[in-house]
């Protein structure tokens, strides 16, 4: 686990299954129980805390990672890895949480 992947969850109900982006610092994996992701969701509503993912960055489907939805989960729900952003893309997360927690 890397900050920047992003890996399915098993997430309790109604969430159910659904892909997040690790958001901890890579030193956390090691000795955390619990690391800070951010939810992905197919509900695009094109607003700045929102960045787009798709097959291009090796999600399933058009999506957005919601940095409005922070939180912090077991590391136990996180089962399998589906893709690492690239640069870019993780430079615009970078800038989407600062706008979401209003750092800029």
């Amino acid at each position: 686990m890397r900050r920047g992947e992003v890996w399915w969850s098993q997430q309790p109900e109604p969430v159910g299954r659904r892909p997040v982006l690790l958001l901890s610092r890579d030193e956390a994996y090691n000795v955390r129980n619990a690391v800070t992701v951010a939810q992905i969701t197919t509900t695009v509503r094109n607003i700045p805390v929102e960045v787009f993912l798709d097959k291009k960055d090796g999600l399933p489907q058009a999506c957005v990672i919601n940095l409005d939805t922070v939180t912090t989960v077991r590391k136990s729900i996180i089962t399998e890895r589906i893709c690492a952003l690239r640069a870019e893309k993780m430079e615009a997360v970078n800038k989407a949480i600062n706008f979401a927690l209003g750092l800029e």
